[in-house]
């Protein structure tokens, strides 16, 4: 008797499972009628087994069905390939094509005589003239214990750097600005990041910064037309580079004024090398070829300039760096904070 119970119970699973998944039956679900009505509502016919159509496995599973799983849809398969075969639609005519998915054009710039600008690493309103009348003898005297760490850490830097190059200066030059161009740019970073948490205003030192680390890096692309750095160089400045910015990261962070002596008394140096510089252009030691052509449109110079032209407007900016980076440690001197002092003006 419980033998013959369980063969009929076998059973009438079996015959429930292929009524319930059977593609013939499945076709009737609608919202009126539950999938489990359509089991008592025809007698069994046997078909073969079917892959369940959406409409019912929405009911049993629909959770599952429902979620954004990277399984194709019934029937999506083909589809997909049919999508994936035809071409874009093309724009109407007489409509205006875009440069990107978003709708963003390319500015069309232009010089103040119309013709078209052909820098892209920096725009018109970025060239001015440099000041040349700039003091380029003063100096910072270390007096406290922190000065004097700034003064001699720069001066055991230059040691080996006077070794390596010695007097290939274009070459020294690319190497400086590589290093010169990192202190602005952290500095900057990390008063951004102060004046967001705190919710206050940096008192322009934040623009003044990063604009210092701008123009370090012009610098670099003029010489870079002027020297072409070989492979290990190339490979000393990425060394020299990732050393020196988390160096001056955790520096600027411990003590803000150290930081900005440092640069101050690295200026110093940059304007001594741009002297020597000028001195072998000076007794032909070096020749004095025509400027390139990003340096006459960034510094606003003749169109007949020459390389000593660039060297002093190049010497001028680094005196201006100077300047700035050792007003910048004399207000943290004070105890006082560099928003607390409005920045000093910038090159434009």
């Amino acid at each position: 008797m419980m033998m013959r119970s369980r063969n009929s119970g076998s059973t009438v699973l079996r015959h429930l499972g292929l009524r319930l998944f059977s593609s013939a039956v499945a076709s009737r679900v609608t919202a009126s009628e539950p999938a489990y009505s359509l089991v008592l509502s025809r007698p069994f016919v046997p078909s073969a087994p079917a892959r369940p159509p959406a409409s019912v496995l929405m009911r049993l599973f629909p959770v599952r069905i429902a979620s954004t799983s990277a399984a194709p849809a019934l029937g999506g398969r083909q589809e997909g390939r049919e999508a994936k075969s035809s071409p874009p639609a093309a724009p109407p005519s007489g409509s205006k094509a875009v440069a990107s998915y978003w709708g963003i054009e390319g500015s069309k710039i232009t010089k103040e005589d119309g013709t078209p600008w052909r820098w892209s690493c920096f725009m018109p309103w970025e060239t001015y003239v440099a000041d040349l009348s700039i003091d380029l003898k003063k100096h910072h005297v270390p007096r406290t214990l922190l000065d004097k760490i700034a003064y001699w850490t720069v001066k055991s830097l230059r040691f080996p750097t006077d070794i390596f190059f010695q007097r290939r200066y274009g070459c020294r030059a690319m190497m400086l600005e590589t290093v010169a161009a990192v202190p602005g740019m952290v500095a900057g970073m990390l008063l951004h990041l102060q004046s967001l948490r705190r919710f206050e205003p940096s008192g322009g030192w934040i623009r003044v910064l990063l604009e210092e680390a701008e123009n370090e890096r012009m610098h670099l692309m003029t010489f870079m037309e002027v020297a072409q750095p070989r492979w290990y160089e190339r490979v000393l400045v990425f060394t020299v580079q990732g050393v020196f910015f988390n160096a001056y990261f955790v520096a600027y962070l411990l003590s803000p004024k150290l930081a900005h002596r440092m640069v101050g008394y690295l200026e110093e140096e940059a304007i001594h090398s741009y002297t020597e510089y000028l001195k072998d252009l000076e007794a032909g030691k070096i020749e004095n070829v025509p400027a390139p052509a990003i340096a006459i449109d960034y510094w606003r110079l003749r169109a007949d300039a020459t390389l000593k032209d660039v060297v002093m407007v190049v010497r001028a900016d680094e005196a201006h760096h100077r300047d700035v980076n050792h007003f910048a440690s004399d207000i943290h001197y004070q105890g006082m904070q560099l928003k607390d002092t409005p920045a000093p003006l910038g090159y434009h």
